[in-house]
């Protein structure tokens, strides 16, 4: 079992929880919708929560987690782009929303076909996964709010 490789994709996940939680909660900050604004909200503290958990297991693999969000634009990309949503209205920062959590998706479900994953380390990142695709269903019901 390789440990460095471990928090390296941890560390991934860590900062793409950063930048998630950057963006729900500044979509929350924009949003004029009630309803939204407060599941922004809850999913802003949700992706804090999935930071720790990741923060523990990659101190239990002997890493030192990253900071921060990312910097440079490709390595969350989406997130990025609610910024540019929040002069557009509300259907727009939805949308991106929408969008962010489809990316995160599926880079949950990339981390989980990393074989080197130790058995803990994919049962969080497994739980993790559920969480944002719940959101994802959840948004999409949210669908016609306006």
């Amino acid at each position: 079992m390789d440990n460095e490789k471990i928090v390296s994709a941890l560390n991934d996940l860590l900062t793409k929880n950063y930048d998630a939680e950057k963006g729900y909660k500044e979509a929350a900050e924009k949003i004029q919708h009630t309803s939204l604004k407060s599941y922004f909200e809850k999913q802003s503290k949700n992706r804090y929560d999935f930071g720790h958990e990741l923060k523990s297991l990659i101190a239990k693999y002997g890493g030192e987690p990253d900071k921060g969000t990312s910097v440079a634009g490709d390595i969350h990309r989406t997130w990025i782009a609610i910024r540019d949503a929040f002069s557009s209205g509300d259907q727009n920062i939805y949308e991106e929303c929408i969008r962010g959590e489809e990316t995160f998706s599926a880079e949950y479900g990339e981390v989980l076909n990393n074989e080197i994953l130790p058995q803990d380390v994919k049962e969080v990142v497994r739980k993790q996964k559920h969480s944002v695709d719940e959101a994802l269903a959840t948004l999409r019901t949210m669908e016609g709010f306006s």
